[in-house]
């Protein structure tokens, strides 16, 4: 099998297998019972753990419900790198200190005639924004397959394209790997977070201005999939690396998204 390495092991999270897990375990319980609902897609940072574990951990427990169900993962993710479109991998599997996550080959394949799709193994190679997602992701669920996708420079429409065509049912969800706001002075980062929040919340991608978010063409894009389905967004968190150790002069804001039926979990 040709497997993408772990790149963020170490860095982001801990490359130490029971520790990771004991780590993954104390957010993921950290955000409260389960809920009924499962969502259809989640919003989740992409930062170290130290900094934005809680709040990734807020979006992904609200999947535990599904453990037994989910077994697809469209996992979309801000490209660190310079990328045309949405990139997948010839990868057929994405390992962490866990263990090897397989890549859905049949969903790669659903959309590799459409033209904002290539393969860049050279981007996912280096690129944590979907890594991070990964372990959390094994904790929570049960065995599954992701379907994994940088997005670069494209339009919210072709990302929309893609989500739609792996919409799938209740055997897949799909998650969208964003960071919001960087490096603003805390009080400032706080009003553009809530300004993005609220686009989300109202399903109107045109209002993500630019700067709001490092993934704002992936959140666009899965923002116009689901109105056309009537789904509701509930946001779960709103915080910024401030306040978990960083400066507070130059904060990344993080948030946690759920869409579903009725925007909760």
């Amino acid at each position: 099998m040709l497997i993408r390495p772990p790149a963020a092991a170490g860095r982001f999270f801990p490359s130490d297998p029971e520790r990771l897990r004991t780590v993954v375990k104390a957010l993921i319980d950290g955000a409260g019972p389960a809920g009924a609902e499962t969502p259809k897609a989640l919003i989740a940072p992409h930062a170290g753990y130290a900094f934005s574990g809680a709040v990734a951990a807020l979006a992904m427990a609200t999947l535990r419900a599904g453990r037994g169900r989910i077994r697809r993962v469209v996992l979309l993710g801000t490209a660190h790198s310079r990328v045309l479109g949405l990139a997948t991998t010839r990868a057929e599997g994405f390992e962490t200190p866990i263990g090897v996550v397989p890549v859905d080959r049949g969903a790669i394949e659903a959309v590799a005639d459409l033209p904002q799709v290539s393969v860049d193994d050279r981007a996912h190679r280096v690129d944590h924004a979907l890594e991070v997602e990964l372990p959390m992701l094994q904790v929570v669920l049960d065995r599954f397959e992701i379907a994994p996708f940088l997005v670069g420079r494209c339009t919210p429409g072709e990302v929309a394209e893609v989500i739609d065509r792996l919409w799938g049912g209740e055997e897949t969800v799909i998650v969208v790997s964003s960071d919001l706001s960087h490096f603003h002075q805390a009080d400032e980062a706080s009003r553009i977070d809530r300004q993005t929040a609220d686009a989300i919340e109202a399903l109107e991608p045109d209002r993500l201005a630019e700067g709001s978010a490092c993934g704002r063409r992936a959140i666009a894009g899965l923002l116009i999939a689901a109105r056309g389905r009537g789904l509701g967004v509930k946001t779960l968190a709103l915080r910024n690396s401030g306040e978990s150790g960083g400066p507070p002069d130059r904060v990344v804001g993080y948030g946690a998204f759920a869409i579903g039926p009725s925007g909760a979990s």
